[in-house]
């Protein structure tokens, strides 16, 4: 494309904007970044995709042809045979899911203690600072267990964090500019570590198998709604494991720096 034939665009941002059934004909992304988007159901053709990086929840990706999610699931099983431990059926398998979570959590921690304190607050690329994520998995445990297995309608602890794009709720705190210390945000997540593990360590199989009661009073997730218990906790495991892993990709990061 010439300069002379297109409408620039070049730089500017686009948030909170709803682009279903958008067209992008002859468009340069050069360098583009999208972060927290929906790309249910798109259909790209004749694109030139080279250098690119993706990350988030892939299901049925299909390029070329092929469904590469599975074998992009089998090459992370493969990296990190520990990650299939977190997609468990059973109250055993929880019980030691968490336990690894918890040891590999303490790990990560040691490694972070080791930089700078202001460091901690630093962000890469973007993300989360190792502070900010670890308010974040407080509030993901706050959420999908307080709230919803055990019914507190009201579990935030007023560091806790919801993602970003989570607009304000009455009684959900959201003080992304917050900067305890390490240790003031440990105390939260491990509050809400504890949780967890009282909840796995008298898990059954009916329990599993449970849906919740409805939800009361404002929050997330919304009031009235209702899931398996079984879903609860693996939304937990799942953001558990990421969210480490995007923690030590960004320490390395740090490191590199101190």
């Amino acid at each position: 494309m010439s300069d002379s034939d297109v409408t620039d665009l070049r730089g500017r941002e686009f948030e909170r904007a709803d682009m279903t059934g958008a067209r992008f004909t002859t468009v340069s992304l050069k360098g583009a970044t999208f972060r927290a988007c929906e790309l249910h159901q798109v259909v790209m053709r004749g694109v030139e995709m080279v250098d690119a990086t993706i990350d988030g929840d892939i299901h049925g990706l299909v390029i070329n042809g092929v469904d590469v999610a599975p074998l992009v699931e089998a090459e992370l099983d493969r990296r990190h045979p520990d990650r299939p431990k977190f997609r468990t059926t059973s109250p055993e398998g929880f019980r030691e899911a968490w336990g690894l979570n918890e040891r590999l959590w303490e790990s990560t921690v040691a490694r972070a203690r080791r930089l700078p304190p202001e460091m901690l607050h630093a962000s890469v690329d973007g993300e989360w600072s190792f502070i900010q994520t670890l308010r974040h998995l407080a509030f993901a445990t706050e959420s999908w267990v307080g709230r919803c297995i055990l019914g507190d309608p009201s579990p935030w602890h007023p560091l806790s964090l919801p993602w970003d794009q989570m607009g304000p709720r009455p009684g959900v705190p959201h003080d992304r500019d917050a900067r305890p210390s390490l240790d003031e945000a440990l105390a939260v997540r491990l509050e809400a570590m504890a949780m967890m593990r009282r909840v796995v360590d008298g898990l059954t199989d009916e329990q599993l198998d449970r849906r919740t009661e409805p939800l009361v009073g404002p929050g997330w997730p919304d009031e009235g709604e209702t899931f398996p218990v079984r879903e609860c906790l693996l939304v937990v495991l799942n953001a558990e494991w990421w969210h480490r892993m995007y923690a030590e990709r960004d320490l390395a990061v740090l490191e590199e720096g101190d």
